[in-house]
């Protein structure tokens, strides 16, 4: 009999189910007997006696059927149950001999070059490397936490398929020790794992955050940096780079965070042949976020540079390879600069836009500048917007528009300057276009009360319209248009000009910037861009994006205006009608003396194809508790991202914009950032938005900082990866990862819990995979201790469940370390799937005082695959119990150290 027919579960609860029938059949038989043998006695009369007669014998023979049928039932459930147990028998006889081939093929191999054929490499002891995987199949294991004084363990590396074990958190000292590299992936298919924390330094700066490993093979993801670690008195360290992806196909991974000091954060991985570059990471404090990778040589496009802090400038965008689009510049801090947009593709490729300059504790940071267009066709990207002068300080700058490119394409658009008590930021200037394009538009001056200049139009070569100069304000002057082309202007002016004047919109062409507090113009019905909408003068919301014709973008929201409590950010404008993407909202406007105003909302692409806009961040204000991001827009009906959500800085208390949805096929947008740092509790941070229903990973959940909420990773549809859950702050857990796709898909890693001045936070649990097939997500590392006397370390997330049919267990994520007080326990590994492998169990985190910590469980098997193996303890604590094997073929996992 085939075990995909029955199974010894199967039978046994089939035996179970029969047994509990007797009580049902026992039960009607109590309920007959008296109806069927307290007949009433015989009349005198003949009739009486016949029919008593008749249902006395009917009575007699009902008692004697019962019985019998009892009889039959019980022995039917005896053999039932007997059957079930011989077939277990005979399955666990069976298992024997295939467990010992395996042991057969592996043991040669072991014993020649120290790894396995097949399966996964053991974790590193604490600090320690992991192991290598199987040669053929297997990932690598991760590498051991480092205990006080002694660096992270690197991840184990996989063999010909498998992914990269991740590396171990760096061990305390008097500088923090530095985490672990991610291990690299399969020769032929795998992603490199992840980098390792950067241990806690008690003395001076922490631990760097360790590099993300690189995908080897052809074709494979590169691991994300490892977030760099805390250290005294503000003293932090870098964030690990991350990993290179694969020769043939992979994206590079994301560069780590750096959440204090002034040491930058880790650089997006490059991708090689097709991918996109990775995400630059995040610097929290007065450092540089980092830069975007660079996308493939062939195809692929630039990753965004890394979003800063107060203190910070925001990381540059990384550049195109032949074809695809320059990354977005991270956004800048006070007094800071926003990051410049990566070039776009040498062939064919569109600049990324500079970075938004959006903190300030005095006068605004300047707007990044857009990135150029380097080919023979793309357009410049848009300069960044100057952030909002505080306190009556001058606005900042807008960044300058990028250049098109050698043949075809527009200049980009002039940032707007930021608006101001007193003097505004003066708006950037357009970019010049390409051979044949019109000019960028000058950004607009800031909303102030002084005077302040709009930026001017950039110029036309030799086909095309110059772009028209930006609005000055409060008697500022206005920017000087660009000039048109020298052999002709826009030649669409006489097609434009019947539409104009019926219906008030070209038929091609952008529309126009909105003036203070207005909406933009809608694009031109067959072709063209929504106009943004202007920024708020005091007292004034900011205006809606415009809405885009058939094929377009819509324009980006205006920022709010300044006020007692700031008035909200524009909402973006909605992409075309069959493709376009959505604009993004606006940033909420400066609260003088009470709440920030919101951000706008991210157009939705409400089109066939097309991106969601992302949503507009909160303001700046007095008192916590009132800001919002702005949450991300949707994407396109067939194709297109959601939007990623608004990040909240400084309302302490409020949310930021959870991230937009995909609809068919597309990426579910990322939730907000949120730190609320001002005098009070943090807030929540935005969850991610759901995959696509047919094909599309959710978004990853948002971070949070301080005692904020994380943000949740999205669900992904029918087939796709869960998002991974937001790491969480200081003594708060992080976001618990999204589901897998119904079909097919892994779940969602949990979030780390990196900062804490007290009880570490708990790690976020994996997502389940809930489809056939699929893996369950990681769960996060805890945080550690620091709060003084009886800190104890942050509890180890649990890994997520596999799918039903073939998949692992997610690995349950390590305890975080303490100094004075017990390490965190580890998180326990999840259950497999019916074929698949348990997941490991989480390592105990390491005390400095030598008191006992526990070690997670290791995962279940199900029917065919190995237990995972139970984490190891610390300090003599217990380890973990290894996870059992499957009932048909598997081996039980070791029991932790």
């Amino acid at each position: 009999m085939s075990f995909v027919v029955a199974s010894p579960e199967m039978v046994a609860a089939a035996a179970s189910d029969l047994a509990s029938i007797a009580s049902t059949i026992n039960a009607a038989n109590g309920a007959a007997a008296i109806p069927t043998t307290g007949v009433l006695a015989a009349g005198v009369d003949e009739v009486s006696a016949a029919i008593a007669a008749l249902f006395d014998a009917h009575g007699q023979a009902y008692q004697v059927i019962s019985a019998q049928a009892a009889a039959f039932h019980q022995q039917f459930v005896q053999a039932m149950t007997a059957g079930a147990g011989a077939y277990a028998s005979a399955e666990a006889a069976n298992a024997l001999p295939m467990a010992a081939a395996l042991d057969v093929v592996n043991g040669p191999v072991q014993a020649l070059l120290g790894r396995p054929l097949i399966g996964d490499g053991a974790d590193g002891a604490p600090g320690q490397p992991g192991g290598a995987g199987g040669l053929l199949y297997g990932n690598g294991g991760n590498g051991g936490n480092g205990v006080a004084g002694q660096a992270g363990g690197v991840g184990g590396a996989a063999g010909l398929i498998g992914n990269g074990g991740n590396g171990g958190i760096g061990g305390t000292g008097a500088i923090g020790l530095p985490g672990g590299a991610g291990g690299a992936g399969g020769w032929l298919l795998g992603n490199g794992g992840t980098g390792g924390i950067g241990g806690q330094g008690t003395a001076g700066a922490g631990g760097l955050g360790g590099a993300g490993g690189a995908a080897v093979g052809l074709f494979g993801h590169g691991g994300t940096g490892g977030i760099g670690g805390q250290g005294a008195a503000g003293a932090g360290a870098a964030g690990g780079v991350g990993g290179v992806g694969g020769f043939l196909y992979g994206n590079g991974g994301d560069g780590g965070n750096t959440l204090v000091g002034s040491d930058g954060a880790g650089a997006g991985g490059d991708a090689r042949l097709i991918g996109d570059g990775g995400n630059g990471g995040y610097q929290g404090s007065n450092g540089t976020g980092g830069n975007g990778g660079n996308g493939g040589w062939l195809f692929g496009n630039g990753g965004d540079g890394g979003a800063a802090n107060l203190l910070s400038t925001g990381g540059n965008g990384g550049s195109a390879g032949l074809f695809g689009n320059g990354g977005d510049g991270g956004w800048g801090g006070s007094n800071s600069v926003g990051g410049t947009g990566g070039a776009g593709g040498t062939l064919i490729g569109n600049g990324g836009n500079g970075g938004n300059s959006v903190f300030t504790t005095g006068s605004g940071g300047t707007g990044g500048n857009g990135g150029a267009a380097v080919g023979l066709i793309g357009s410049g990207g848009d300069g960044g917007t100057g952030a909002v002068g505080f306190a009556g300080a001058t606005g900042g700058n807008g960044g300058n528009g990028g250049n098109g490119a050698t043949l075809f394409g527009n200049g980009g658009a002039g940032g707007s300057g930021g608006s101001s008590a007193g003097v505004g930021g003066t708006g950037g200037n357009g970019g010049t276009a390409a051979l044949i394009g019109n000019g960028g538009s000058g950004g607009a001056a800031g909303v102030a009360v002084s005077p302040s200049a709009g930026g001017n139009g950039g110029n036309a070569q030799l086909i095309g319209n110059g772009g028209i100069g930006g609005l000055g304000d409060s008697g500022g002057t206005n920017g000087t248009n660009g000039t048109r082309g020298t052999l002709l202007g826009d030649p669409l002016d006489v097609v434009n000009a019947p539409t104009e004047a019926l219906l008030g919109r070209p038929l091609i062409g952008d529309g126009a910037d909105g003036a203070p507090g207005q909406a933009g113009e809608a694009g031109g019905l067959l072709y063209g861009d929504g106009g943004n909408g202007g920024n708020g003068a005091p007292g004034q919301a900011g205006g809606a994006g415009g809405a885009a014709g058939l094929i377009g973008n819509g324009g980006n929201g205006g920022i709010g205006g300044p006020d007692f409590n700031g008035h909200p950010g524009g909402a973006g404008g909605a992409g075309g009608w069959l493709f376009g993407n959505g604009g993004a909202g606006g940033i909420g406007g400066l609260g003088t003396a009470g709440a920030p105003g919101v951000g706008g909302v991210g157009g939705a692409a409400v089109g066939l194809f097309g991106h969601g806009g992302a949503g507009g961040a909160s303001g700046f204000g007095q008192i916590p508790g009132a800001g919002a991001g702005g949450d991300g827009g949707v994407g396109g009906l067939l194709y297109g991202n959601g939007g990623d959500g608004g990040i909240n800085y400084f309302a302490s208390g409020g949310t930021a914009g959870a991230g937009g949805d995909a609809r068919l096929i597309g990426q579910g947008g990322s939730g907000g950032f949120f730190g609320g740092n001002i005098a009070g509790g943090g807030g929540t941070a935005g969850n991610g938005g759901n995959g696509g229903w047919l094909l599309g990973n959710g978004g990853d959940g948002g971070a949070a900082d301080d005692a904020g909420t994380a943000g949740n990773g999205g669900n992904a549809g029918f087939l796709g990866n869960g998002g991974a859950g937001g790491w969480g702050g200081t003594d708060s857990d992080g976001g618990a990862g999204g589901a897998g796709g119904t079909l097919i898909g892994d779940g969602g890693d949990g979030g780390d819990s990196v900062r804490t001045t007290g009880n570490g936070g708990t790690g976020g649990s994996g997502g389940s995979a809930v489809g056939l097939i699929g893996s369950g997500g990681n769960g996060g590392a805890g945080a550690a201790g620091t709060g003084g006397a009886g800190a104890a370390g942050g509890t180890g997330g649990n890994g997520g469940n596999g799918a039903m049919l073939f998949g692992h267990g997610g690995a349950g994520g390590s305890g975080g370390s303490s100094d004075l007080a017990a390490g965190g326990t580890g998180g326990n590994g999840g259950r497999a799937a019916q074929v698949g492998d348990g997941g490991t169990g989480g390592a105990a985190g390491v005390s400095a005082v030598a008191v006992a910590g526990t070690g997670g469980n290791g995962g279940n098997a199900v029917l065919i695959g190995n237990g995972g193996n139970g984490g190891p303890g610390d300090s003599g604590g217990p380890g973990g119990t290894g996870g059992t094997g499957g009932t048909l073929f598997g081996q039980n996992g070791s029991n932790g150290a």
